[in-house]
């Protein structure tokens, strides 16, 4: 798989990544080490999970799984923190907080560091130079090499990287920012992916098949074993599936027919290569669904089709979402 360094830094990551949302809560053991094999024989490295997924489940799963399948110099593991279950305060950007999450991932992964540390969310109520100085702090103490962020708007990204970029060789820049971006949520190109672009920042892309939809799995129904059947997902599914989405969906099924493919496929390798697009990350029920994902190494979009999807799929640019000049 072809590898592509993460934002303006030295690290080098497989351009599909394994993402481990539904590990220790609807992957089992057996269905993860399967995923992971088939990930990492196909020639895929990076491999993201976060603090609160499967209630920290995903994170010890892994742990369980590395070494014994395979070698931890081969991945790259990404993990994220801050998310909190608090009614009152759904995230926490405080330097106690993260530090002890950071220690207590790495105990549940068995690993000394982790590849890249993400926050999961901008905390509106811990100062930024606080949050940012304890990313500081764990890459100077070799507990995380790279850091990121996940899920900050348009200024919150600029001002973290300006913030890091301020003292050139003290501080270290941000290497990605984690977004959801699909042809079924194209919002990043507004703001956050013109940030990312001009600072450096590499994206990776966070539900690049539209939440499962762009499959086309929904198109006559919803499935009995889709997340669009599960009480827990099903609410995460809904909105993708409106007329507009519809309309995008099947110019996504009639490309896969004429390039005698999967619209699985055609909507990942889309995404894939996009401006400023590092990895999307692939989260798969099983090994058979991972496996026709990461088979998308071999195609490569023609430039009709990338324009046509582009033209079904695009956002509205307006003020002031759009340079002023371009208006």
């Amino acid at each position: 798989m072809e590898q592509r360094h993460l934002g303006r830094t030295g690290l080098r990551v497989s351009r599909i990544g394994l993402g481990t949302l539904t590990w220790g809560r609807d992957t089992d053991e057996h269905d993860a080490a399967e995923q992971l094999k088939a990930f990492w024989e196909a020639g895929g490295t990076l491999v993201d999970t976060a603090d609160v997924y499967g209630g920290g489940e995903a994170e010890y799963l892994l742990g369980q799984l590395v070494e014994g399948l395979v070698p931890r110099r081969d991945l790259v593991i990404a993990t994220k923190a801050g998310s909190v279950a608090d009614p009152y305060r759904r995230f926490d950007g405080s330097r106690g907080h993260l530090l002890a999450a950071l220690d207590a991932s790495l105990e549940r992964l068995g690993t000394d560091y982790v590849d890249l540390w993400q926050l999961h969310a901008f905390d509106p109520v811990t100062p930024l130079e606080e949050t940012l100085q304890t990313l500081e702090l764990a890459v100077s103490t070799g507990r995380a090499r790279y850091a990121g962020v996940s899920n900050f708007c348009g200024w919150q990204l600029a001002k973290a990287a300006t913030w890091q970029l301020a003292s050139p060789g003290a501080r270290t820049r941000l290497a990605s920012t984690q977004m959801e971006y699909s042809l079924l949520q194209r919002g990043v190109e507004r703001e956050v992916l013109p940030a990312a672009l001009d600072l450096g920042v590499g994206l990776l892309p966070s539900s690049p098949l539209g939440r499962g939809v762009l499959t086309g799995k929904y198109r006559t129904g919803t499935p009995a074993d889709s997340r669009g059947a599960s009480d827990l997902l099903a609410p995460f599914v809904e909105p993708y599936l409106d007329d507009p989405a519809s309309r995008i969906v099947d110019a996504v099924a009639t490309a896969a027919d004429g390039l005698a493919t999967t619209a699985l496929q055609v909507a990942l390798a889309w995404v894939r290569d996009r401006p400023g697009v590092v990895a999307p990350i692939v989260g798969a029920r099983n090994a058979q669904q991972l496996t026709e994902a990461l088979s998308v190494e071999a195609l490569s979009l023609p430039d009709e089709i990338c324009q046509a999807l582009d033209d079904v799929s695009a956002p509205v640019h307006r003020y002031p979402d759009q340079d002023w000049s371009t208006l």
